[in-house]
Formats: structure tokens, sequence, C-alpha cells
């Protein structure tokens, strides 16, 4: 950070598009193979894309927001041509190349792989997807709206909504190591275990494989928009075929919800070698019923995750489900901890009860690896959906056109990689120190306006 003692000039977002434009060559790789179905533009669509990648860094929420920075002295030096209106922008976003944008995420991918800034080849891939509902209305709806009837005390109601499914990548490497939170140092440090050994394991802590005192980098890789008629899991499938193919080495095993523990789910991945790991949790099912038949008679192996005590059950190799291609395994965690209230400070004790089913066999991960792995599935909560739409406004409807909404938010997936990798590779510990990044995004958007104020307003 330039910054930023006394009366000096806070240089933030010019630091981020330096270091954007020196690491993936943003203007030239990213930027300027996007187009739009415009015949005779007058306005590059690298305005509107540079504009656009701004409005979500500097989480101004609206174009009519980014429309009162226009005088800013940084669109002069890294844009092409003078910044547009609202309207365009919406207008644009319609137009544009929603495959182009994915190439550009691609290619984000890529350059942190090149420059080793991802956990190398022989760590384990995850991916995470999951779906989210980002837009619901009662009165305004367009023609990729979902539908669905809704019993109101007032009466039935229809109401349109959006649903994405999303895809965030993860890494975990593959060794005999606990990480532990080192207050000194704001990081993790490992500590060493010999093989076979319990490891005690914490969640925040148990993390992608990260550089110790480095916080990891999660990359949003895609999303595809639920179509009207299909459900989530088809929705997925067909985001799924089209990762694998542009990113075939990226990841090894998928991480998903209850929600999609079908057949065909199974078998669409095993196809490309891939395992995948879901919360089993539907009790009508024979895998289910003939797991949930053997906690009674099989002790369980004792374990902790951080502060959590934990007895775990692992039943490899079951047959209870023919339509899958291959065996399942079934993990359960049952976790106890207490916790101290703050109203009356009595300590009371909490549990919670997590059932997997899994294509991964015990010889390629333990006990303790596979816990891990299903509580990892909370981070496409946690820092992807909670993260985009309280703090990047991402789920507002910036155009209500279906192409504009998926750019839009593949705009924000570029938007988020960038920031996350300038926050984790570029910034040093001694300036992150005491602030979060949504304070370093207060200081993009104050640069933006304290640079717009004109020369008569100034005190």
């Amino acid at each position: 950070m330039d910054a930023i003692e006394g009366a000096k000039t806070v240089t933030v977002l010019r630091r981020l598009v330096a270091w954007s434009e020196k690491i993936f060559d943003l203007s030239a790789a990213v930027v300027a193979p996007v187009t739009d179905r415009r015949l005779q533009p007058r306005i590059p669509t690298a305005v509107v894309v540079k504009s656009s990648i701004v409005m979500f860094w500097a989480r101004l929420g609206s174009l009519n927001a980014l429309g009162l920075t226009s005088r800013a002295s940084c669109w002069k030096k890294w844009l092409p041509a003078p910044t547009c209106s609202a309207d365009t922008m919406g207008r644009v976003h319609a137009l544009m190349d929603a495959g182009e944008l994915r190439q550009g995420i691609h290619h984000i991918y890529e350059s942190l792989k090149r420059n080793k800034a991802l956990p190398d080849t022989q760590g384990m891939g995850i991916a995470v997807v999951d779906g989210h509902e980002s837009h619901t209305s009662y009165l305004q709806h367009c023609s990729g709206c979902l539908e669905r009837t809704m019993h109101l005390e007032t009466g039935d109601r229809i109401q349109f909504y959006h649903r994405q499914v999303t895809l965030m990548l993860l890494w975990w490497l593959p060794s005999f190591e606990a990480f532990t939170w080192n207050s000194g140092i704001g990081g993790y440090h490992r500590s060493k275990h010999s093989p076979g050994t319990v490891v005690s394991t914490e969640y925040p802590p148990m993390l992608p494989g990260a550089p110790a005192s480095r916080a990891p980098i999660r990359l949003l890789l895609d999303h595809e928009p639920q179509r009207p008629g299909e459900d989530e899991v088809a929705a997925a499938m067909r985001l799924l075929e089209r990762v694998i193919h542009a990113y075939p080495r990226a990841f090894d095993l998928v991480l998903a919800d209850g929600l999609y523990l079908t057949a065909p789910f199974f078998n669409f991945l095993l196809a490309p070698r891939k395992h995948l790991l879901v919360v089993l949790k539907d009790e009508r099912r024979n895998l289910y019923k003939d797991a949930a038949g053997m906690f009674d008679f099989i002790a369980p192996q004792q374990g902790t995750r951080g502060s959590r005590d934990c007895l775990w059950w692992d039943f490899p190799d079951l047959l209870s489900w023919p339509q899958v291609n291959r065996a399942v395994r079934v993990v359960r965690s049952l976790e106890t901890w207490s916790v101290r209230r703050q109203l009356d400070k009595r300590e009371s004790i909490q549990t919670s009860d997590w059932i997997w089913a899994t294509t991964l066999s015990a010889a390629q991960t333990s006990t303790a690896w596979a816990v891990g792995f299903g509580h990892q599935r909370w981070d496409i909560e946690n820092h992807a959906f909670n993260e985009l739409v309280s703090q990047w406004q991402a789920d507002h409807v910036f155009k209500p056109e279906p192409n504009a909404m998926e750019c839009f938010l593949l705009v924000a997936f570029l938007a988020y990689n960038i920031f996350h990798a300038f926050w984790a590779l570029s910034l040093k510990p001694q300036a992150k120190r005491g602030t979060t990044q949504s304070f370093w995004a207060t200081l993009i958007c104050a640069e933006l306006h304290g640079r717009a104020i004109p020369g008569f307003l100034s005190p």
C-alpha cells in the first residue's frame, strides 16, 4: 500500500489495477477478447467490462452509483474511452458473450497456477457445487425467470425467481499435518504428525492447501442458470460438463449437498474419474438404512476437530446402492462441544450429527480427512454466496434480462478472484493486520469518490 500516514494519498485501486495488469495482463488477455453483438459500437466493450469490475471492487452496488465516479482520474489512465451511462452498461451486458467472460476466468486460474500461487499437482483438488437463489419478485419477470406458487395468507401468488448453480474451487494438500492458527504471525503454521496418527484438526484451520502464513485462495470458476422446467441437479450436470472440459485437471473431488445424492449425478462424475462426497440425510434410502443399522453394533473410533470431541464411523464398500456404478462409502461424525451462554454464563453441551456418502475409498483418504472434506462444503456458503450478497451486492438486478444477469455475475466472479488473489499474494501481513477486506474495498470506493470531487467543492 502506497499509503498512508498523515495526509498521504490512498492509491489502493491504482495498485490493484497495476498488479492485475502485471500478473494477469488484465486489459489484453482478459478484457480485450470480450465482445458483444453491437454492429457499430461507439463505446468499446472494454470500457464496460473494466467499469463493471471496478464497480464490484469498490462494492458500489448499482450502476447509478458507478456513474457518480465518472470524473475520477483513474478512469482516464485505464479506460480507452470515457465512462458510459448506466443504461449503456446494462444494454451492453445484455449483448455480451458470456463464453468470453468464462475464458477470462480460465486465464486467471492459469496465471495463478503458472506462477505457483496455487498448490502443486501433488495435492487433491476440491470443487464445491451448490445452487443459489439470487432474485425473487412478485411483479417483474423476464424470459429466464422460474415460477412457483406461494401460498400466502392473502391467497396464492406467483413468484418469479432466478437460481444459479455455482462451482467454487478449493485445494487440499495430502500430508500428515495439522494447521493451527498462530496469532503472532497472523497465519497458519504446520505441525508434523507420524503416519497413522489421528490428526486433530479444526475448522476453519482445516483449510485448502495454502502455504504457511498465507490465506488460501478460493476461485469461483463458473455458474450455470437453472432453466424453466428443470431441477438444480440437471443444471449442475450441465455446469460440470463444461467445467470438466475446460479444467480437466483442476479438481479430483466434488462436494455437494444432499440434494445431489442421485445415481445419475454419481455416475456422471464417475465417468471422467472424478470423486464425489455428498451429505446423506434421506432416511428412506437403503444406503442410509443399512449404515444406520450398523451404528449401534460397530464401535466408533474417537477423534477430535479442534475443541470438538468426535465419534467416527466409517463403512467402506457398501453395495446398498446398485444404481451407482461402484461401491459407496458412508462416513458418520457425531461431534460434541460446549458453549458458554452469554446471558447466564452457563455451559451447555451441543451436538451435531453428520453423515456423508462418498466414492473415495479408505485407501485414498482417511476417516479424519473425509470428515474434513465434508465440512469444507460450507466454504461455498461462507466465502462465496454470503460474501457476494452481503459485501459485493452481486444479487442486485443490474439489468432485468437473462444474459445481462449471467454476464454481470461472471464479471463479479472475475472481480472476486482477482481481489482475493491480490489480498493473499500482494498485500503484506503488516498492511493487512487489523483490517478486513471490506476496509480495503472502502478505500477503493473513497479513492474513486475522492478524486471525483470538483475543484470548486474543495474545502
